[in-house]
């Protein structure tokens, strides 16, 4: 597996290319923007896409998915119908699915938003706003807040401490890095 960042500046939002070199299958993880050098290192690596995985639906994590779908053929994965009408999975809860050749875990981690989930492939977390290094997805209320404080520890803190998040804005962190220094995550 193999994961290409991207960086939409109009929201300043991280969109993820993963790849799966052996199948030569690639899926994509918030798709705000989609630019020519996107689909050129889709067609140019000769890989397929199959899938779009959707963290939460805000304009800067969704903008491209209509020009994705007028280009490819692809299965968009997502806690929230709207997003993608009638080609869309709709996830709920936590559970697994099987996409360009990879095993992606998928958590629902509500409070920055109601559809707000979490994909994990290999040892890499696709956060979106839920979590970024130092810092926790923004709430409407203290309610909000609790309730994604308590699914980020019950859910991403419990990973293994070299796990990566790649976040829906900022660097990338580690999980080991968050339990230490994230101290947004305390009640």
């Amino acid at each position: 597996m193999k994961v290409y960042f991207h960086m939409n500046l109009e929201s300043f939002s991280n969109c993820y290319i993963v790849v799966n070199d052996k199948e030569k299958k690639a899926l994509i993880i918030d798709p705000g923007k989609i630019r020519n050098e996107m689909i050129d290192q889709i067609e140019d690596g000769g890989y397929e896409l199959v899938a779009a995985l959707i963290t939460h639906n805000h304009p800067g994590h969704i903008q491209g998915l209509e020009t994705l779908k007028k280009i490819y053929d692809i299965a968009v994965y997502a806690a929230d119908y709207n997003i993608a009408g009638s080609s869309s999975s709709v996830i709920k809860g936590d559970g697994t699915i099987k996409t360009a050749g990879l095993n992606v875990s998928y958590f629902a981690i509500p409070g920055h938003t109601p559809d707000s989930m979490v994909y994990k492939i290999g040892n890499v977390l696709f956060t979106g706003d839920t979590i970024s290094a130092g810092r926790i997805g923004e709430t409407s209320s203290s309610y909000s807040r609790k309730t994604l404080i308590t699914g980020l520890k019950t859910k991403i803190l419990t990973q293994q401490e070299d796990t990566l998040i790649m976040s829906g804005h900022g660097p990338l962190t580690s999980v080991g890095a968050e339990r230490m220094f994230n101290t947004d995550l305390e009640l």
